[in-house]
């Protein structure tokens, strides 16, 4: 941005982003605490200080160092995929065992960052918007299962739940319409708002969650005991660091394409060794693994502000809603609806920035056309009919139950079946010989 921005603009444009990643990230420990026998406490605890551990890890990236860090606008959060792998874990060989896979996962991860710079090649236009198009795709069925809710559920895919989204969504394409500078930026917090105020008068927000939790609540490292070190443990969690490494090197690509930055190996390397960082936080800490958050990516997309300051802030917001409980209560009581209203359009600019990846694909040949057809097909088809592969051995299942990761191997294979990589070299060699030409 040419424009300086004041302390409180770049505090309101960072909340943005944390409203935007808060579900994400508290959802996981919702699911896996009370799965392996987690009391309320320890839940509180864990809720807490995954959200501190979600600031620290997206610091880590955004002012990233000499030898890790990506240094853009990006936020992490703890990585969904792992859910299934630590319940399994918790149950049979106790919580410890967790962390201790955890952190050993994210050692695995930050060596195996070093060689990424060596498959830039086999990321061409055609394979990184395919990846880019199923990251949108996939997060979109996201979006309106909030404004559906839970099927069985009081209230599910009701008119209420309609209209609130509807209001929610309305209001974000107004102010883009008809706002110009800050308010434009903040378009998406402020309907946040006003679907909350809205669903307040309807009877549809619960304020007690706020008034039950504690104002301050501090973290400190193992807190649920020293990690323990099983191999079939370690292995799950290796398998699911290697699935995120491949999401977000998507992500990094998308990412880079919105703020004009160009993706290389370097900056993928820098970028994967931050979440194996990231990682071993998480385990220390005994939170999460962490990954990198495509949702915040639409979003960036969508205000058109690139500048990392407000990343920053985001993640300053994020270490202070784990220290404080009740204040980060507050963010708890959007209503689902409300919530999946806002992310239409910041899925849908994810999908966009694909679309403008492919656009550098030549489309006269039928096989980059097949291989588009193919992994987006793949990618969202599994994010919405996951049962697809639920009779496939775990082990395979933990790395293709994840429609983008399918649809990436889908896309690489196919891209080196009909392109090979002599030919990719090739043409960028004429496109650089033509650029200096010109």
């Amino acid at each position: 941005m040419k424009k300086k921005l004041g302390f409180w603009k770049y505090g309101a444009l960072g909340f943005q982003h944390v409203l935007a990643m808060y579900a994400g990230a508290v959802v996981v420990p919702l699911l896996v605490g009370p799965a392996i026998g987690m009391t309320a406490e320890q839940l509180t605890y864990l809720i807490s200080i995954d959200l501190f551990c979600c600031g620290i890890a997206s610091l880590l990236q955004v002012v990233g160092g000499k030898y890790f860090g990506i240094k853009l606008p990006i936020l992490l959060g703890c990585a969904f995929q792992a859910v299934g792998p630590m319940i399994a874990i918790g149950k049979t060989s106790g919580i410890p065992a967790i962390y201790g896979a955890i952190i050993v996962s994210g050692i695995v991860v930050f060596i195996l960052a070093q060689f990424m710079d060596k498959i830039v090649k086999f990321f061409p236009p055609v394979v990184t918007g395919s990846v880019v198009t199923i990251i949108g795709a996939s997060l979109i069925s996201a979006a309106f299962g909030d404004i559906t809710g839970t099927a069985g559920t009081p209230g599910y895919a009701s008119g209420t739940n309609l209209l609130l989204a509807t209001i929610t969504f309305v209001s974000i394409v107004i102010m883009n319409r008809f706002f110009k500078g800050y308010l434009k930026m903040i378009a998406v917090l402020l309907s946040l708002i006003l679907g909350t105020v809205v669903a307040s008068f309807m009877g549809l927000v619960d304020y007690s969650v706020v008034g039950k939790a504690s104002w301050f609540h501090m973290v400190h490292p193992f807190r649920f005991g020293a990690p323990t070190f099983h191999l079939s443990a370690i292995l799950s969690m290796v398998l699911v660091g290697i699935v995120s490494m491949i999401e977000s090197t998507g992500v990094f690509f998308a990412l880079g394409d919105i703020v004009g930055k160009k993706i290389e190996g370097k900056e993928i390397k820098l970028g994967l060794r931050s979440e194996g960082l990231a990682q071993v936080i998480g385990g220390i800490f005994q939170a999460f693994p962490y990954t990198t958050y495509s949702q915040n990516v639409g979003l960036v997309a969508l205000t058109g502000v690139k500048s990392r300051k407000v990343v920053f802030s985001a993640c300053v917001i994020i270490m202070a809603l784990g220290l404080l409980p009740k204040v980060a209560a507050l963010t708890t009581i959007i209503p689902n609806p409300v919530l999946g209203g806002a992310m239409i359009p910041m899925f849908g600019m994810v999908v966009a920035s694909g679309v403008r990846q492919l656009a550098q694909v030549d489309f006269n040949r039928i096989e980059n056309m097949f291989i588009i057809a193919s992994s987006i097909s793949i990618g969202v088809g599994v994010s919405i009919a996951p049962d697809v592969i639920s009779k496939l051995p775990e082990s395979i299942r933990m790395i293709l139950g994840s429609g983008i990761v399918s649809g990436s191997i889908v896309a690489i294979v196919l891209n080196l079946l009909f392109n090979g990589l002599k030919v990719q070299e090739k043409k960028e060699s004429k496109q650089e010989e033509a650029q200096l030409a010109s």
